[in-house]
Formats: structure tokens, sequence, C-alpha cells
């Protein structure tokens, strides 16, 4: 590693992304969209990548690493409309962002094509789970920046369709995350594809030994750029932390009264299995809460659906497994709710991101569960936090309405449960006509058979029909002390 620069070192005077030698037609687009002044991340790695440098990006998620590496590679590339294109090969790629999932491809795509509004570039993401053709004419036509999956970057350059061999820049965002997918091997195979030549970028909340690795091997001397002093304190500070110990059946209840805190905005709820978030999502609307599952049993085109909802405001709650919420950037999320407890510490950093971003202030509630108890242990001792023991809470305690700032007599559902349970009763209910329907086919002497199958049912309702009656006849036989009953009697008399 060349140098390290650290956030203790970094100046406090206001820079704005101008004062950082960014074009004028980035810097114009982004004012449009409200973004002036750069975060820490992106203020100590613009000097370095715009000169082309190679380099490793540390810092947690949500502190804007996406504007880190997307200037760069907007800037040092060049539009069609530039005559210096005309040098180069017509319509291939000059740069590729290779991301572990389809919701951060698609979150890079929309911050690039934001900054690039004023230069003319072209921008295509892909990913799998949806048809060629599309992507297949976008690249035949000719695009500029490459945002993709690895499996589907990998099958598009095997089709012979994405040509990386004219490549000068080469980012690998949420590095850490490939790891964790399994996807080191495709990452590998996508860079030996493009040239050594190329500028490498590597941004990842972690820095574990197999990134390590694919960076001493892969990149030319660079430059480390943390913007924390250690993945332990990655935790993002403006985030209020609370662990609940709490039951599983009181969960939802518990969440239905947080969102109707005081300052209460969108939600993402995490939990451990993709049933989980399909079950809580359904729970929270059948309450009254505008909330929908993302998970990997849904089509793409339904979870981007979600997503673009969530964003809109349409929806307040998203219940999201693990997977499918790996890179969502949502501005608005005042809650992160952990359904479940974690797997791990780097779980827990990467859930709870979701929320405090951008410098804006956030709330992380855990559930533990009592069989969680020593996992929550371990990730609390590898983050240091002060929660060794969660507080036992039910969706009744004070200090829950205390913590969240929840309004007294607030319960956990916006509308009455009455029209879910006359749902539930029309079953019931046409379920007795049918039986009172069967019985008055079987009074009949099972004349109600139809032929075939329903004729079978039809007699055997008949016969168990007829047969309630003798054997009433025979018990009243039986009761009389051995004597004979008489014809009034055996013709089967009433109570």
């Amino acid at each position: 590693m060349r140098g390290t620069t650290d956030s203790s070192e970094s100046d406090t005077v206001t820079t704005t992304f101008r004062d950082l030698g960014v074009l004028p037609e980035i810097c114009d687009a982004l004012e449009r969209a409200g973004i002036t002044t750069p975060f820490a991340i992106q203020e100590m790695t613009l000097s370095v990548a715009l000169m082309g440098t190679d380099l490793i990006g540390q810092a947690r998620t949500g502190t804007g690493k996406t504007l880190a590496f997307g200037i760069p590679v907007l800037q040092r590339s060049v539009a069609p409309t530039d005559p210096a294109y005309a040098d180069m090969p017509q319509g291939k790629p000059q740069a590729l962002i290779v991301a572990p999932t389809r919701e951060l491809a698609l979150q890079v795509s929309s911050d690039l094509s934001l900054a690039s509004k004023d230069m003319g570039l072209r921008v295509l993401t892909v990913y799998g789970g949806v048809g060629y053709e599309p992507q297949l004419e976008a690249l035949e036509s000719g695009v500029d920046i490459v945002v993709g999956t690895p499996g589907r970057l990998i099958d598009l350059a095997n089709r012979r369709s994405l040509d990386l061999s004219h490549v000068h820049a080469l980012v690998l965002d949420e590095a850490d995350e490939m790891l964790d997918l399994g996807f080191l091997p495709d990452v590998i195979t996508l860079i030996s594809k493009t040239p050594e030549t190329r500028q490498t970028m590597l941004f990842s909340a972690t820095m574990p030994a197999a990134i390590v690795s694919l960076a001493r091997v892969h990149m030319r001397h660079p430059m480390n750029i943390r913007a924390e002093s250690s993945y332990e304190n990655a935790t993002v500070p403006a985030t209020a932390q609370f662990i609940y110990q709490a039951h599983d059946l009181d969960k939802t209840e518990i969440i239905g009264k947080v969102l109707q805190a005081e300052d209460a905005d969108k939600m993402i709820v995490f939990t451990r299995t993709k049933r989980q978030a399909q079950r809580v999502a359904e729970d929270l609307e059948e309450r009254g809460f505008k909330a929908s599952p993302l998970h990997g049993d849904m089509a793409q085109v339904a979870r981007e659906k979600a997503l673009a909802k969530f964003r809109e405001d349409k929806i307040q709650v998203l219940v999201c497994t693990d997977v499918a919420a790996r890179g969502i950037d949502v501005r608005g999320v005042s809650h992160v709710v952990n359904y479940t407890c974690p797997e791990d510490d780097k779980t827990y950093v990467h859930r709870i991101g979701r929320t405090g971003r951008a410098g804006a202030s956030g709330t992380a509630i855990t559930f533990v569960d009592w069989a969680d108890l020593h996992r929550w242990k371990m990730i609390n001792k590898a983050l240091d936090l002060p929660f060794d023991s969660p507080q036992e809470t039910y969706s009744t305690s004070p200090h829950l309405f205390h913590d969240q700032g929840i309004p007294e007599g607030t319960k956990g559902r916006v509308v009455d449960p009455a029209p879910v349970e006359k749902k539930e009763r029309a079953p019931r209910e046409g379920s007795r006509d049918g039986s009172r329907d069967r019985r008055r086919s079987g009074g009949q002497g099972g004349q109600g058979g139809q032929g075939g199958q329903g004729g079978g049912q039809a007699a055997s309702s008949g016969e168990t029909s007829g047969d309630a009656p003798r054997r009433r006849n025979r018990s009243r036989r039986r009761t009389r002390g051995g004597q004979p009953a008489g014809g009034a009697l055996a013709a089967g008399s009433t109570d």
C-alpha cells in the first residue's frame, strides 16, 4: 500500500465539489439535485481518483461511496459528442462497475445518470432475473459505462456481446459483500477481461484477508483511504440503537406501535427467511400499514416496483431478507428493525446502515429471541456495544413507549380487524350451508345421486342418513328391560 489517509487528519473547512476540480457539467447536475458539499470519503477520494490512481476506499455504508468513485469514472470518460471520442473504439464500454446485488447496481446507475445528465454519457445496468434482449440491444447500440452484477456480466462477456478490452476504469463496489455471496471467482474472471493499464478502485466496508489478497494481485500500488479508523467503529454514529429481548408473537404489535412514533417516517424490517418476510408484510398490511415484502422469491419486476413505491413514499414499510436488501439506498428511512437477530456483526452493521444515511439521524431496533441471546452477545462484544443484556420488552412495556416516543394508548394497528374477520367467516358459513344442502339431499333418501363419482357420494350420504334412525330404534328397544317395543316406538317416536 502506498499511503494511508485517515479522517482524523482531514480539515473541517467546508469544501465544494468545484473546489476539488470536478467538471462544471457534473457540479451543475449535482447542484440541481441539492448536492453541493462532499462527504468525508468523497473529499478524500476525489483528489486521488481524478489522477487515475488505484485506490481502496474503506467506509461504512451510507457515507456517499457511489459519488466517490462515480465522479472520477464520469470525469475520465469521453462522451460520444466529444471530438476525442473519434479516436476510441465506437460504442465500447470505457468503464465497468461491479456490484453484488441488482438493487445496488440500479442505485449506482441512478446516481451516475444523475451526475452525468449534462455530459451525454450512456450508462447501462445489467443484472440477472430479466430478459437478455434489452441489454443486448443496448450493448449493440453502444454504451460508455456498464454497471452490473457478476453473473450477468460474465454471461454477456461469454456471448461476446460485452467487450471489456477497452475499459480504462474498473470499480468493485461492496467487495466484502461479493466475497460473502461467493462472487469472488466471477470478479477475478471479469478483471482478467480488462486491460492491465486500467485504473482499479475497490470499495469495501470491511477488509477481510481475501479482499486484501485480491488488491495485492490485481491493483497497482493502491492508495488506501479510510473514512473511519476501524471497522469496530463502523456503525453509524447518528443512529440510535435499541436492543430488545422480545417474544416472536409480540414483535409485529411492537412494530405497529413504533410506526406511529413521533419521528417515524419510512421503515425497513429485516427478517431471516423469505417466508418470514412475506408473513410480516402481510400482517402489517392487515393492521392498516402500507407495507411490501422484498425477497428472492419475488420476480425482479415486482422487486423493482416495491422499491420504487418505497422511494416515492407510496409504501411506508419494506420487509426484506438480507440478500434482497443489500445496496438499498433510500432517503427518509427513519427506522430499521431487525425482526430477527442478525447472523453476525457484519450483517448487523450493514442492516442498520440503511438508516442514518448521508448525515441524517435514524433509529435501529433489534429484537433478540431467547434462543439468540448467545449470538447477540458475540455481536455486542465484536462491535464493543453497551447492550450485553437486552432488556425484556413487550408491546405494553412502559420503557418501549418512552424509548421510541410512542404516544400513550397507541395500538399496533390503525384499522379495525372486523373486515378481515368477516372474510375469514365467509368460507365457514358457506361450509355450513353446504352441510345443510347435503343433509337435505340425504333426507330425500339419497335421490340426489347424479351418476359417476358425485352419485356415489350422494348415495353414501343417503345410506349414512338412513342408518341413524335404525341405530336409535335399536337403542330404544334395548332400554325397555327386555320387553319388546310397541309399533309406535319401533317406528321411531321422538322425544
